[in-house]
């Protein structure tokens, strides 16, 4: 067995073995320092993987010890899941130094060490999700997942957080228990938890007629806790709260990365375990496409009336999960590609707006309300670029990222005509509604303040301003219009990852 092969297994085990040492070193230098070699660690060897795959076009399964299913447990890799985990250690790398200085002013220096330990669970959990081809490992990971994105929402430690974090916990619980039952049943009917022993016994079971009825409740158990889990339109009431009251780096991961590893773990179950096809005859992607839809629409609406810059993002999230469900529930190769590249789109655009919305708020004197950013972009410039590139990206305008999986989802619903109308109508009508909140936003920021009454404020901000926060927007600014110009390669990755999913 080639040792890249390993490489999977070794990024898990590296972050949880980060988890469990970070809490003993009391210095929070030395505690993002070993952070960072963490996240170094596991974007080398998913680079190295996602090269080693592509040039031999091939994917594996890697066996956890040496006992075989039922008792031991496997992971399974190829390119679509090593470019999943090379952007997600990307991301949170830049993310968590783009709001270095939010860790530190918001975060007990005595918790420091214990949010560090919840990032490096927190992105175990996700590479778990991405890489597992064992179902019941995936719930136990959906639970890691759980606890430490509600802590690292919790970590401000304010009556606002507090009450977030309760409200995030009982949702998620929620998505978990109707996950798990839905495992249970799949279990009871299949008698295997690996993913490919499972679509082998779907299949037949289908073909023969038996267990219809249990086998679409299982799915749609299991699609219904993750939806909730990924705040999919109406299951999103936890998610602004959540995301507007936490520190800028536990936003920025929340919104680009937590909510994306739910999504994936539902990719992979429709292709290792159901199959497109199995899908398509039960009509459970009609439903995910309705669903979509609605979450585009209606996430759009309640940004359009939000005042609160990280809460306006928020909504804004609520809406591109539509994006990428809509393009699952087409039900087409096309529309679940859009649907992956919208997942790597959203996972650089969504942070970048964060950690610019954070630069503008400290530009202001720390005022969250639209009316009090007026002109701050004119006092940071950096983040109000940062701002505008996101907010361009969200409407969908040629060469930024958000273009191209808008184009990639209406040609993805032309195999069906209800489909068709359907996408193009909800896909104009969302990029207005977009263009209708970050427009004005980005319009506002750019403005001469109308007053100068925060000049001292604005003066102190501009001497604590954050190297690292200005470094990782620029980075970010530079991956979204690349993604928007230059995303054939990665279009093309997908494709290769997804035939070779099934």
């Amino acid at each position: 067995m080639p040792f890249v092969y390993n490489m999977p297994f070794f990024s898990i085990l590296i972050c949880m073995i980060g988890g469990v040492v970070t809490p003993f070193f009391r210095n929070r230098r030395i505690v993002q320092i070993v952070n960072t070699f963490i996240l170094v660690a596991v974007f080398t060897m998913s680079l190295v993987l996602l090269i080693t795959l592509l040039t031999a076009g091939e994917s594996f399964t890697y066996m956890m010890g040496h006992f075989p299913a039922p008792w031991g447990n496997e992971l399974r890799a190829g390119p679509l899941e090593a470019l999943l985990a090379l952007v997600f250690s990307i991301v949170m790398f830049l993310s968590l130094v783009g709001g270095m200085r939010g860790i530190n002013i918001d975060i007990r220096a005595t918790r420091v060490s214990l949010y560090y330990t919840m990032m490096n669970f927190l992105l175990s959990s996700m590479l778990a999700l991405i890489y597992t081809n064992d179902i019941f490992t995936a719930y136990v990971f959906i639970e890691i997942n759980t606890i430490c994105a509600c802590a690292i929402v919790m970590a401000k430690d304010i009556g606002m957080t507090v009450v977030a974090t309760i409200r995030y916990l009982l949702m998620s619980l929620l998505g978990s228990g109707f996950f798990l039952f839905g495992v249970s049943m799949l279990y009871a009917i299949t008698g295997h938890l690996l993913m490919s022993n499972i679509q082998s016994a779907v299949i037949e079971l289908i073909y023969t007629g038996q267990y219809t009825v249990p086998l679409v409740t299982s799915l749609g158990l299991m699609v219904l806790g993750l939806s909730i889990k990924s705040a999919l339109y109406p299951f999103h009431s936890w998610l602004p709260s959540a995301h507007g009251s936490s520190t800028t780096a536990s936003s920025a991961i929340l919104s680009g990365l937590v909510l994306k590893g739910y999504i994936i773990l539902l990719v992979k179950i429709f292709y290792r375990v159901f199959t497109p096809d199995i899908l398509a005859s039960l009509h459970v992607t009609d439903v995910i496409f309705v669903l979509g839809v609605l979450g585009m629409v209606m996430g759009s609406v309640k940004a359009l009336k939000e005042t609160h810059v990280k809460r306006m993002i928020a909504y804004s999230s609520v809406a591109q999960i539509g994006y990428i469900y809509m393009g699952i529930g087409l039900g087409t190769q096309v529309g679940i590609m859009a649907a992956c590249f919208h997942i790597l789109v959203h996972a650089f655009t969504k942070p970048m707006l964060f950690l610019a919305a954070n630069g503008l708020i400290d530009a202001s004197g720390h005022q969250y309300e639209m009316k009090a950013l007026r002109g701050s972009a004119r006092k940071d410039i950096l983040s109000g670029i940062g701002f505008t590139v996101g907010s361009l990206s969200m409407i969908g305008i040629p060469l930024f990222a958000g273009f191209a999986p808008k184009v990639f989802l209406g040609i993805g619903s032309i195999e069906s005509d209800f489909h068709m109308i359907v996408t193009f109508l909800a896909l104009a009508l969302s990029s207005l509604l977009n263009a209708l909140y970050y427009i004005p936003a980005v319009i506002a920021f750019w403005s001469k303040p109308k007053q100068q009454a925060l000049e001292i404020a604005v003066k102190t901000a501009k001497s604590r301003r954050s190297v690292c926060l200005l470094c990782s927007i620029g980075v970010l600014i530079i991956s979204n219009i690349a993604l928007g110009i230059v995303y054939s390669p990665i279009m093309q990755t997908i494709t290769t990852g997804l035939n070779l999913l099934g």
